[in-house]
């Protein structure tokens, strides 16, 4: 995603790079929206999301699987609250690890290599998780799900986005979170149905068509051009473009923008902390960091516990969640290439902060032994509305404006920076929310609040609007 290097280097290439993002801008309509957005035309366009999406589906069908089977794990195989939090959070551990080398596997073997990689490790988690006989085996097959998790979270936005033309990608991109919800809307739904085993391999379901699908899309065409494979990069543009279309104008665009970075030294992890690349770190990274430390995973892994705690029917409560998230976030992808992303994120925010409040109220009350047929119904109103407004935006986004911010020189070492600060901060909020609602249950959603509403200020005043301009553009901009 975004980043280049300090010394005399630059001064040869910061204004050919810049002129290069104002020529596109000025042309930008040579071919892009008449050539690009008919739905005959672009069928590889949606056949290469749907495949790509099933990692997000088997990512969320992980982050989906704990709540749901928290009780019956726990009895099965005499789990304590700290080995089962053990169990739900070192999923996160694992997705550290794989964001740490996604980036770089993703510029080694590719993007549809990288997918591939996760895909084996999730195939076998969920297969040590179904013969568990104890909480070891459970852990290790936890870890690989969620080393496979920290791989599709990078590799998906940012495969989707360098194949998308532009006037669909923030739509096809969002389309990574929206099968997140699914995933995890579904495991909630069959587990009233299924074992905790039998819903084990249920998860690998969306790996076996992944598998399956790869086999009949293309190569990121940016990714290809890269390593200088011209031919085959010509051939996946014009696969993803139609037989027909026109791509002479995007396939020179993308070579010269790809030639101008080469000229840059090849980045390393200090390297993001210049002066020249600091902003896109700034917003990739601090995205991430809202996105998580605003509770999303705890809320999620500990639903069940949550609402038995409030007194309400986990089962009933968990299905209200899951079929209110799929909703608004499929509609969250066709309105952000209209409204932008950052009204989204504005949007979002806000109403997480607000949705703390009656959550908060309801544990108040609860502990204070007031208005005791009022706790229910609040606690219920404040996690539908914490889901809601999640799913509108502070879900999705992050993950679009990362795939976005990053040249394609740095995608790798900077898009494994900020996603491993988004799984750090899923473990520790995973890991610690158990801690700190028996600390305090109201407490925990105050604080939740005040990181949400730090989180206002931030995309206010730091993250910029990226709807309707090229990958190129953005990158031009935001890194004058």
């Amino acid at each position: 995603m975004a980043i280049e290097d300090n010394g005399n280097v630059h001064g040869d290439v910061t204004i050919p790079l810049l002129e290069e993002g104002k020529n596109i801008g000025d042309e930008e309509n040579v071919y892009t929206d008449e050539e690009t957005s008919g739905k005959a035309s672009l069928w590889m366009v949606y056949l290469s999301t749907f495949v790509a999406v099933c990692g997000s589906f088997a990512f969320g069908s992980c982050a989906g699987y704990s709540s749901p089977t928290q009780t019956a794990i726990t009895k099965d195989l005499s789990l304590t609250l700290a080995e089962y939090s053990v169990f739900g959070s070192i999923l996160t551990f694992g997705a550290m690890i794989g964001a740490t080398t996604s980036g770089p596997i993703a510029d080694f073997i590719g993007r549809k290599g990288a997918m591939r990689t996760a895909t084996g490790f999730s195939v076998a988690g969920w297969l040590a998780i179904y013969f568990a006989k104890g909480a070891l085996s459970l852990d290790i097959g936890r870890l690989a799900t969620g080393y496979g998790m920290g791989v599709f979270s990078y590799v998906v936005p940012v495969f989707i986005a360098e194949i998308a033309p532009k006037n669909l990608r923030g739509a096809l991109t969002t389309a990574n979170q929206l099968m997140i919800c699914c995933a995890v809307s579904v495991a909630f739904i069959i587990r009233t149905v299924l074992t905790w085993r039998t819903l084990a391999l249920t998860g690998l379901i969306p790996c076996a068509i992944l598998l399956f699908g790869l086999f009949f899309i293309p190569e990121s065409p940016r990714w290809l051009a890269k390593i200088g494979h011209e031919k085959e990069f010509e051939a996946a543009l014009q696969d993803l473009r139609g037989k027909g279309a026109e791509i002479s104008e995007e396939a020179a665009e993308i070579r010269d923008y790809i030639e101008t970075l080469e000229r840059l030294p090849k980045a390393k992890m200090l390297d993001l902390f210049q002066r020249r690349y600091f902003r896109s770190v700034i917003i990739g990274v601090g995205l991430m960091v809202f996105q998580q430390f605003g509770g999303i995973n705890g809320i999620c892994f500990y639903l069940s516990n949550i609402f038995e705690s409030a007194g309400v029917s986990p089962s009933i409560a968990t299905i209200t969640y899951a079929i209110i998230q799929v909703p608004i976030t499929a509609l969250n992808t066709t309105v952000i290439d209209k409204a932008g992303r950052k009204p989204l994120l504005l949007v979002s925010s806000t109403g997480l902060v607000l949705a703390c409040i009656p959550s908060g109220t309801s544990f108040y009350l609860k502990d204070h032994n007031l208005a005791p047929s009022s706790v229910p119904i609040l606690a219920v109103t404040g996690i539908l509305m914490y889901i809601g407004s999640f799913s509108a935006g502070m879900g999705a986004v992050p993950w679009v404006v990362m795939s976005e911010i990053f040249p394609i020189n740095i995608k790798g070492i900077a898009g494994s920076l900020a996603t491993l600060v988004n799984w750090f901060g899923a473990w520790a909020v995973s890991y610690t929310f158990n801690f700190l609602m028996s600390w305090s249950y109201y407490g925990t959603f105050i604080i939740y609040a005040a990181i949400n509403a730090v989180a206002i200020v931030f995309v206010i005043t730091v993250v910029p609007e990226t709807k309707g301009k090229t990958l190129e553009q953005i990158q031009a901009a935001i890194n004058a």
